[in-house]
């Protein structure tokens, strides 16, 4: 039985506890700060706190712990007393209108009391989630407005959360819309467990036949210090990807009866225990001093500090958005952009079986769902098919090897052309997903046709066809022959530009568009896919709404005429650093996700062995080939267009295209009809497969640049106004 002065000292500590949670709400707090000229810094000073600590009890995101708190409170009583609330801020109740009672019509409108406001719609806090009886959700609105709707109530906490720790150790999980929860683990099993039990942390599924996305934890600097893991990787553990089992951590994991995957505890690493029924028990890690979030793809290239010293809260803003808009992140943004296209076209659904009455597993006739055999003309030079084909160091020639490439081409001026003082580059908003956009492409396996096959355009594959009797000079351009400068344009079928000398190997849309410009074409063989669907249709369409609804956040909009557009995306690069890096992200994925359909070995294995990237149902070179040949052709296409107007481009790199011109504005340089951009040609705009600029220079400039180096060579990527845009967008 408990002594007397035990039963006091238990009372005297529980007075204790409440007179520490007598605290003003947090607006007070930051009233009273203010009205005695006190800054934020000055309250940290005195309370051995940090400056973000304070402002964070000013917000209601956090809430301070013994013994901090009881002096908080102490100071805040004392300004209290000092400077007591205005009277003019007391609310007070609006004056009940008197109506007799016998009047039984409506309260005129001038006497009807005001309708009070409707409350904001809060969610309720997880039980145990978090120990901060003041914490708030203070949703940011860009937030808000990418997440509204119906919340899950299994991932009402969002789709992921940056795992921060403060000055005393306390672990934080900053959330989506301002949340912040108090994290009692102190290891990362714990850590783990308590995500998959109490932090509410997900994403539903983009398809119905799909499933939920894993909960991603981001770790700081801070959290990985408190979790006791190595600030950075050394260099055999980069080279690994990973940490080695001996480690401390990995200990406790195998301790704690958690699985890793076969990539072990890297900057990426899920960790899981066995599923409940269906539902899934797997936490992503994304260690952010590991370079988890590539500065080249998450961040922006000319100030890679922004994206590494982000406050945590911003950093799962930006997460959460890219998360809402795209998907939860699931790697780098390629590895995420392949995965996308995964989760909006799942392989298989669950089907019910009409004689047992169970659901089994079957195939989406839509979707990639198995893995192939391969053709020799469409994998890179290292795969295991070719081994023992050629000899060392052999370079495979067009008729070996297809080569669909992007545009890498550039021609020297004419004597006219230097007459212009400008050199004007254009850039093409995601090409490569607005290559992507209606196009078919092969789902299933490969079927060869010998024995000079008819070239059927609906059939998706690779064609070995001889392209070199097409005549730039003489084309039809819209169904009208039109005779052109071939010397000035780049051929359509070689990404150096070069017209070609024989056989070649051609994706689908390459031979099609020789067909389109008026030319026959006669196959000597081909590999394509008899079975296609236009699989990359609601990829394409995911990214677009992600990359229009973030540039209108950025001020651009699809609805401006040209020159305010221009005008927009000049004043959209210092309009809001955060939005700026989600734009740059979603490019990534874009681009990304088409270059992992043929992922080529990193150096895991020797040449002609088998890396993990094989063994994918979309590792599909055949894919890929077909985009980036629609690609070049579509911008081909569009060249044509603007030639026949009058105007040659003198460099192609990639999508971006650069033209002399009189002025330095892209509307000095591309051609209209009565007003209106030429049909079928370049237009400026925000959406995907309209152009944007991307810089200009003087030709004199080249003119020094080419004598330097000493002959032309491309220079497209090279006249950047905004040093922030990247290649192949």
């Amino acid at each position: 039985m408990s002594t007397e002065n035990e039963l006091f000292s238990a009372v005297d500590a529980l007075l204790e506890q409440v007179a520490q949670d007598d605290l003003p709400v947090p607006a007070e707090r930051k009233r009273l700060r203010e009205a005695a000229g006190l800054s934020q810094a000055q309250i940290a000073t005195a309370l051995d706190a940090r400056r973000e600590a304070v402002g964070n009890w000013e917000t209601g995101k956090t809430e301070p712990r013994p013994p901090k708190r009881a002096a908080y409170a102490r100071l805040l009583e004392g300004l209290a007393a000092r400077f007591p609330t205005p009277a003019a801020d007391v609310p007070t109740a609006p004056p009940v209108p008197v109506v007799p009672e016998v009047f039984t019509g409506p309260v005129p409108a001038a006497e009807a009391p005001e309708a009070p406001a409707p409350a904001a719609a809060v969610r309720p806090a997880p039980a145990a989630s978090s120990r901060r009886p003041g914490a708030k959700k203070a949703v940011a609105k860009k937030t808000t407005a990418a997440t509204a709707g119906d919340v899950d109530p299994r991932f009402e906490n969002g789709p992921l959360a940056v795992v921060d720790a403060d000055a005393d150790g306390q672990v934080l999980a900053y959330c989506v819309g301002g949340l912040v929860l108090d994290v009692p683990a102190k290891t990362i099993p714990a850590l783990v467990d308590w995500t998959l039990t109490e932090g509410r942390l997900g994403q539903a599924r983009l398809h119905r036949n799909g499933r939920d996305a894993d909960p991603v934890l981001v770790l700081t600097a801070a959290a990985v210090e408190r979790f006791g893991l190595p600030a950075a990787l050394s260099e055999e553990e980069r080279r690994a990807s990973r940490l080695p089992e001996s480690h401390k951590v990995v200990k406790q994991i195998a301790r704690a009866r958690l699985q890793m995957t076969q990539r072990g505890l890297g900057p990426w690493a899920r960790l899981y225990r066995d599923p409940e029924g269906s539902k899934r028990r797997c936490v992503q890690l994304c260690v952010l001093p590991w370079n988890a979030l590539d500065t080249r793809e998450w961040g922006r290239k000319d100030d890679p500090q922004l994206l590494l010293t982000m406050d945590p809260a911003d950093l799962a803003q930006y997460l959460g958005l890219y998360a809402a808009r795209v998907m939860t992140p699931r790697g780098t943004t390629a590895t995420t952009g392949l995965e996308l296209m995964v989760a909006l076209r799942p392989p298989t659904r669950a089907e019910k079986d009409e004689a047992t009455g169970e659901f089994q597993r079957a195939f989406n006739t839509d979707a990639l769902t198995a893995v192939y055999d391969v053709v020799e003309c469409e994998v890179p030079d290292e795969h295991p098919i070719l081994k023992g084909k050629f000899a060392r160091h052999h370079l495979r020639t067009p008729a070996e090897m297809l080569m669909e490439e992007p545009y890498d081409w550039s021609r020297p001026l004419t004597d006219d052309e230097c007459a212009n003082e400008f050199l004007v580059a254009i850039d093409i908003n995601m090409s490569f997903a607005a290559a992507a956009n209606g196009l078919t492409v092969g789902l299933n396996g490969p079927t060869r046709l010998t024995g000079n096959p008819a070239f059927d355009p609906s059939l998706p594959g690779s064609w070995l066809v001889d392209l070199s009797h097409v005549d730039l000079a003489r084309v039809k351009v819209g169904k009208q022959w039109t005779e052109l400068d071939a010397t000035r344009l780049p051929s359509p079928f070689t990404p150096k530009g070069d017209r070609p000398e024989g056989p070649a190997w051609y994706a689908t849309p390459t031979v099609a568009y020789a067909v389109e410009l008026g030319y026959d074409v006669a196959p000597i063989e081909a590999y394509v896919r008899t079975q296609s669907a236009r699989y990359l249709d609601p990829w394409y369409k995911r990214l677009r709404d992600a990359y229009v609804e973030t540039m209108a956040d950025l001020g651009v909009t699809t609805d401006l005429g040209a020159s305010e557009f221009l005008q927009a995306m000049t004043r959209s690069r210092s309009t809001d650093p955060v939005m700026s890096l989600l734009a740059t992200a979603i490019k990534s994925t874009a681009k990304g996700g088409i270059g992992k359909l043929r992922q080529r070995s990193r150096g895991q294995v020797p040449y002609y062995e088998h890396y993990p990237a094989l063994a994918r149902e979309t590792w599909r070179p055949d894919i890929r080939a077909a985009v980036l040949s629609n690609q070049r052709v579509g911008i081909h296409r569009k060249v044509l267009k603007t030639a026949a107007a009058g105007l040659y481009p003198a460099h192609i790199g990639t999508d971006a295209i650069v033209y002399p011109a009189p002025g330095p504005s892209p509307l000095d340089v591309l051609p209209t009809t009565e007003g209106k951009p030429v049909p079928g040609g370049f237009r400026l705009g925000v959406s995907p497969g309209m152009v944007k600029h991307q810089g200009t220079q003087t030709v004199l400039w080249a003119e020094q640049l080419f004598e330097e180096r000493g002959g032309v060579f491309n220079i497209a990527n090279l006249i950047k106004t905004d040093p922030t845009a990247g290649e192949g967008e």
